[in-house]
């Protein structure tokens, strides 16, 4: 029962850091209907921001580590917005293949401009928030792993709280539904569509500070397999449903995490795929997902 207890523990604690990941895959295909493959890679840029910011901060402390991931989550805002602004912005409205093949130059653009400036060595990330393990019964629990949980619940909720509780949540809802439309009533397209780049963009920050403080070593092409996990565990939720990438990146990390202390642990990539192929053949949607029928 410890080791289940522990297992879990352990699952959720990646879970959520998928989870906040997936967010940014399904906010952004839930408002332009395409997939941002840049994504990962700007988790890694916000890895780096931290290491550099952490390295000027008091370390071992809730105040420092607060300042690591505010800078970091701000800094990768600014970039999403970015890319957006000068990279998607003038291929709305083409060709769907046109714009995925422009994503995945950004994320190569990023991933080797990262080798460059950050070095592909790779660094160490400094310990920015207090670093301890307590038991309960037999249960030991990291602090890194509360805070990680923790942070990542409260900006879930946030999240939540800006789409279905904000006029620019609204929008964006709006905007999802139907562009024209929201256009017609006076709604900024662009504003919205930068701020979705944005607000994504900085929640895979927090995702890349909450991993690097679990998995300390970092380097430029980090983003990779986390970021195609989070788009399997979107996908696995159901794309474009908020609720559902939550909940497909703590499904998601919790199997991978029980496969990986079990004897199938070299398989744990190929099983993760596996169940996203067999969940999909009974619901093409997505666990929460909706079917919708488009007019050709």
């Amino acid at each position: 029962m410890t080791e289940f207890l522990q297992q879990l523990l352990n699952g959720l604690s990646l879970g959520a850091i998928y989870a906040l990941i997936a967010l940014g895959y399904t906010m952004v295909y839930g408002v332009l209907r395409f997939i941002n493959f840049a994504h990962s890679d700007v988790f890694m840029v916000g890895s780096f921001i931290g290491y550099y910011v952490g390295h000027h901060v008091p370390e071992n402390t809730v105040w420092g580590g607060l300042v690591v991931l505010f800078v970091a989550m701000a800094g990768c805002a600014l970039l999403g917005m970015i890319i957006e602004r000068l990279a998607y912005r003038p291929l709305r409205g083409a060709a769907t293949l046109n714009v995925l093949i422009t994503a995945i130059g950004v994320s190569l653009l990023l991933e080797y401009s990262g080798q460059v400036f950050f070095g592909a060595t790779p660094r160490t990330f400094p310990s920015v928030f207090p670093s301890t393990n307590f038991t309960l019964g037999t249960l030991v629990i990291s602090s890194n792993q509360v805070v990680v949980i923790a942070v990542a619940t409260l900006l879930m909720v946030v999240l939540e709280l800006i789409v279905f509780r904000t006029k620019i949540g609204t929008a964006m809802r709006a905007v999802s539904l139907n562009p024209k439309a929201a256009q017609l009533v006076g709604v900024n397209i662009d504003v919205v569509i930068s701020f979705t780049f944005g607000l994504g963009s900085a929640l895979a920050a927090a995702g890349g500070v909450l991993y690097a403080l679990n998995y300390p070593s970092i380097d430029p092409l980090m983003g990779v397999m986390p970021g195609l996990k989070a788009f399997v565990a979107a996908v696995l939720g159901g794309i474009g449903n908020i609720p559902g990438a939550a909940l497909g990146g703590l499904l998601l990390g919790t199997v991978e995490t029980f496969v990986n202390g079990s004897q199938w642990s070299t398989y744990k990539d190929a099983i993760a795929f596996a169940i996203l192929i067999i969940i999909l053949l009974f619901r093409p949607a997505g666990l929460l997902g909706k079917a919708s029928v488009e007019k050709v």
